[in-house]
């Protein structure tokens, strides 16, 4: 494919990012109601803790980074417990890259409710592998919020969590404190290489930078003068949007007809 077709413009504010398709990647962070999986997002994103819980229909991010010169696109789909729409589930899971699975630590039924999740992503992504001929991995980490809470409310016990990920090399377990900001940046880092992503995607290994750096941020000479020594700077768009139910169908048709082999998403926005 020719370098034209391979990128994705990213418009935020005055400035448009270009990111090669090859490297645009989306994660998708699933489990139960009411376990943290907007707290673990908000860490990755900002470094907070949100203290107020708001129940999450579906929530879509993005981050672009600058590593090294090259460009990269990790969008996230921060998906509802409650899973009202099987169909939208599935679908989530087919145009998923990498995965975080959530539980509670103190909640047993979402902890089995993980182990659903994860036979059913590796269903899902089966019968797809089956049908485009990929042999690709699937990185996907396994998740137990809320380690900071006493023991007498632990519900699973760690070899529980262990046993899940023991027998994929691809497959991760480890339990975390988004409140407390524990193993949060541990796990994105072993989630990332699990991908052959970058490392410096992970929280704590590149600079943040804000749009106000937007038209320079693509630039392979782009440095600030604070930090000389660093090549790796993360920007969140502020004006991403989920690509519409019929562009995530497309791109996953277009793989199955071995028609799209660049991983080419189309954007589109949901009015």
């Amino acid at each position: 494919f020719q370098d034209q077709a391979m990128m994705k413009t990213m418009s935020g504010g005055n400035c448009n990012l270009n990111v090669p398709a090859k490297n645009s990647y989306r994660m998708v962070v699933l489990g139960a109601s009411r376990v943290g999986k907007s707290s673990i997002v908000s860490r990755f994103l900002n470094g907070r803790f949100e203290d107020q819980y708001t129940p999450t229909i579906e929530d879509f991010h993005r981050k672009v980074y600058n590593i090294r010169g090259d460009m990269y696109q990790l969008d996230i789909l921060d998906t509802s417990g409650n899973h009202p729409f099987p169909a939208m589930r599935r679908l989530s899971i087919l145009t998923g890259d990498v995965f975080i699975l959530v539980f509670s630590l103190d909640n047993r039924e979402s902890f089995d409710e993980v182990k659903r999740l994860q036979k059913q992503i590796l269903e899902v992504k089966s019968c797809l592998k089956n049908k485009t001929k990929e042999s690709a991995d699937l990185p996907m980490v396994i998740c137990g919020n809320k380690n900071d809470h006493s023991e007498i409310f632990r519900k699973v016990r760690t070899d529980e969590g262990e046993n899940l990920v023991s027998s994929d090399e691809n497959c991760a377990y480890f339990e975390v404190s988004a409140k407390k900001n524990t193993n949060v940046d541990e796990m994105f880092y072993v989630l990332f290489s699990m991908a052959k992503l970058p490392h410096e995607m992970s929280p704590s290994l590149h600079r943040k930078i804000s749009l106000q750096y937007g038209d320079t941020f693509q630039q392979k000479s782009f440095r600030m003068r604070r930090v000389k020594d660093m090549d790796a700077y993360g920007m969140i768009s502020p004006f991403a949007r989920r690509p519409s139910v019929n562009s995530d169908l497309k791109y996953i048709k277009s793989k199955v007809l071995r028609e799209g082999q660049s991983r080419e998403r189309e954007k589109c926005t949901i009015q």
